[in-house]
């Protein structure tokens, strides 16, 4: 390929990436799909509907990614979720804090644009808030002090953290074959736990978990296979286009807030461009508008007291701060990245659960006090 055709392409897929974006915004408006939803229904009155979506979602993208793999149409070594550096302490740390804010401001980040397109400005603080403590985090006052902390404590894994390279050592034949045995494995066991009690075989369950999957797959392959150069003209290295990663993307949100405040505030300054992680922002929003329009729920929403305007703060400033931390939100780690078999996304999983449960309880606390 030669460099006038990049334009092009970089704008096939950047389209692709909104289009897809657009159908995950409407999808988790018209099913309610929420992470911190599914934690805190089980919690707080044993409902596994959310849940349930949530594992056939999980199960959906393991079985989309690893097939992609066998086929020979991504390969994961080009993902941050499958690096050789395994931070475990930050995806403890952060995990623990994202868990915990996400309860205080009501939802993951995901959710938030998604109540932000049905009107819900509460969502606009929280997103405005997130964005800047995860702007900080990346490259500001936090970014300091994460790097000096806890980004100091890792297990360097020379075949990468995930676990088809960990059991091969490496072998790209043996690791896709792996890959698709350990991701079906695990995908049978969360479909089994999801689907096999009747109330599981909803349409909602079925809609939503099938639909989060396959649009996190599809995106997988736009930036991995579509957005895939083995040698750019301009530097003869292989590249990922209109990513900030520099890797293949595919659905995550903490980041790309950040990277979006960033090109709205820096406009002006040519070298602010739109990525994937942007426009993925972006179409989320006007997925889940258009979805409300389309089911007459759009109607605006504010805090109701101080106190709650404060808490909200705090867990914008906790998803913020942890979610560059742990390097991924709820659906970062908890789909897309738990897609890879990466070793670090499932501990930053259970700790995000681990912290969300902290926060239902210090929620708890709070109610039988007032």
């Amino acid at each position: 390929m030669d460099e006038s055709s990049l334009p092009a392409l970089t704008h096939q897929v950047l389209a692709a990436a909104f289009a897809l974006a657009v159908l995950f915004g409407a999808l988790c408006q018209r099913t309610r799909f929420c992470t911190m939803g599914a934690i805190s229904d089980v919690y707080a009155m044993g409902d596994w509907r959310r849940a349930r979506m949530w594992m056939v979602a999980m199960a959906a993208a393991l079985l989309g990614f690893n097939g992609l793999v066998a086929l020979g149409q991504l390969d994961p070594a080009g993902s941050i979720y499958t690096g050789a550096r395994l931070l475990w302490l930050s995806l403890l740390v952060g995990g623990l804090l994202f868990g915990f804010g996400m309860v205080l401001a009501s939802g993951c980040i995901s959710r938030n644009l998604v109540r932000l397109g049905g009107g819900n400005l509460k969502s606009l603080v929280v997103l405005g808030a997130a964005a800047i403590a995860a702007g900080a985090t990346l490259r500001g006052l936090t970014a300091v002090l994460r790097v000096a902390t806890v980004e100091k404590v890792f297990v360097e894994l020379p075949a990468g953290q995930s676990l088809p390279a960990l059991l091969t050592g490496g072998a790209p034949g043996s690791a896709a074959a792996w890959g698709l045995g350990l991701g079906g494995a695990l995908a049978l066991l969360l479909l089994a736990r999801a689907l096999l009690p009747r109330e599981g075989r909803s349409w909602e369950v079925l809609l939503a978990g099938l639909g989060v999957g396959a649009l996190v797959t599809a995106l997988w392959w736009v930036s991995g296979h579509l957005g895939f150069l083995p040698e750019d003209p301009r530097t003869l290295e292989p590249v990922y286009l209109a990513t900030n990663s520099r890797h293949m993307e595919s659905i995550s949100t903490i980041a790309p807030i950040a990277y979006a405040l960033d090109w709205l505030l820096m406009f002006s300054d040519q070298s602010k461009t739109l990525t994937l992680g942007i426009v993925t922002v972006a179409g989320i929003v006007v997925g889940a508008a258009l979805m409300a329009w389309r089911e007459g729920s759009f109607r605006w929403e504010g805090f109701g007291s101080v106190g709650d305007l404060g808490l909200h703060l705090l867990g914008a400033a906790c998803m913020g701060v942890g979610g560059i931390v742990a390097m991924g939100c709820t659906i970062g780690h908890g789909i897309t990245g738990l897609s890879t078999l990466s070793l670090g996304s499932f501990i930053a999983l259970a700790a995000m659960v681990a912290g969300a449960w902290l926060g239902l309880r210090l929620q708890e606390w709070r109610l039988a006090r007032s």
